[in-house]
């Protein structure tokens, strides 16, 4: 594997700064099944829409989401495979059973 550029390396780290969030990061894995509506994704992450668009608007900017507009509503994704692959390894990860004695 090539070692990131500085650049690069800022941008991972921006990306997990951005996931420390768990309300953001609720939203992320609301959008990575299928295209979801602001609204919806409101409920699902038991926010308000202004909270949910202002995170939106974050993880947009970071190219984590992608909006396509259905007429009025704008529909969220993940933004590409990399991002749910990511999502998906690290859902696996924290669900694997933890055994504390192989730490020694």
């Amino acid at each position: 594997m090539t070692t990131p550029s500085d650049a690069q390396i800022n941008v991972i780290a921006e990306t997990y700064r951005l996931l420390g969030d768990p309300t953001r990061l609720r939203v992320l894995l609301a959008c990575l099944s299928q295209p979801i509506a602001v609204g919806d994704i409101a409920k699902a992450v038991n926010a308000s829409p202004s909270s949910v668009s202002h995170h939106l608007r974050l993880l947009r900017s970071a190219r984590l989401v992608r909006g396509t507009r259905r007429n009025k509503q704008v529909f969220y994704e993940t933004a590409d495979q990399h991002i749910a692959h990511m999502l998906t390894d690290m859902i696996e990860h924290a669900m694997e059973e933890h055994d504390d004695s192989s730490d020694t």
